[in-house]
């Protein structure tokens, strides 16, 4: 694992728990204490994480941005994911995208489809979000509508969350919902690690006609702070080919339909 790749991992590991420790760092990554050390004085001087005495917490800092510092984890998977997503929606149709990078990996492969790039007197797609760098990308393509939620900028991830949000979403139908999380797990469903996140994303879901999960095979059996609505708010789950057949089946009898991308 070269720097750039320790200093990524630091930081995700810093997005679970808003806090983290040398020791920890010197047995998750193999490295030493002093390597350890280094790393967290670096980040700690992009001002990506405050330092503490044998470790650092992220509370003060926008830490779990994930366009900055997750772009090229698992990009692969994700960029598989998308065009499985995209390979769902008509040209009409109205879409809704959370925030995360998968969500914006779909926002791209909606974005570069021909058929939606066409010319044409109305939109060729309708695209309701939450995520402003999502509506920052699409804004760029004249043929799509792109529709922002309102409310309060979450500073880790740039989603918009609140009453202004949920009073968007409650006045409005969707044909699709792609959600992104942290975690999915078959039986608890999917969680994200902010509750105010997790409300938007439910009631988005809730607004569509089908509810789909997008999420590498990597967040399978992780589970993070806030459920994301209820066990069984969705109906598709779209992953890559590193669900296992018994997490598959898992899934399947939990009533999700699977698309391996």
């Amino acid at each position: 694992m070269n720097r750039t790749e320790r200093l990524r991992t630091v930081l995700d590991l810093l997005a679970e728990t808003g806090q983290i420790e040398v020791d920890e760092i010197v047995e998750r990554l193999g490295v030493s204490p002093a390597t350890a050390r280094r790393d967290l004085d670096a980040l700690a001087a992009q001002q990506l994480l405050a330092r503490t005495r044998g470790g650092a917490t992220g509370q003060s800092v926008a830490y779990d941005l994930p366009l900055r510092y997750k772009r090229e984890r698992n990009a692969a998977q994700k960029e598989a994911i998308a065009q499985a997503a995209s390979a769902l929606v008509s040209r009409g149709s109205v879409v809704g995208l959370s925030g995360g990078t998968t969500s914006t990996a779909v926002a791209t492969a909606l974005g570069t489809r021909q058929d939606v790039a066409d010319a044409s007197p109305n939109p060729t797609l309708t695209v309701v979000t939450n995520a402003i760098n999502i509506a920052a990308q699409l804004v760029m393509r004249p043929q799509i509508k792109v529709v922002m939620t309102g409310g309060v900028v979450h500073a880790r991830s740039y989603e918009l969350v609140g009453p202004y949000t949920d009073s968007v979403l409650g006045q409005i139908t969707l044909d699709f919902a792609f959600i992104g999380v942290n975690g999915v797990d078959p039986v608890l469903g999917p969680t994200v690690h902010d509750e105010h996140e997790a409300a938007v994303n439910a009631l988005m879901a809730r607004r569509a006609d089908r509810s789909v999960l997008v999420a590498d095979s990597s967040k399978i059996g992780r589970r993070a702070f806030a459920a994301v609505g209820e066990p069984g708010a969705f109906d598709t789950f779209i992953t890559d080919s590193g669900i296992t057949a018994q997490q598959r089946a898992a899934f399947e009898d939990a009533g999700m339909r699977v698309i391996v991308a």
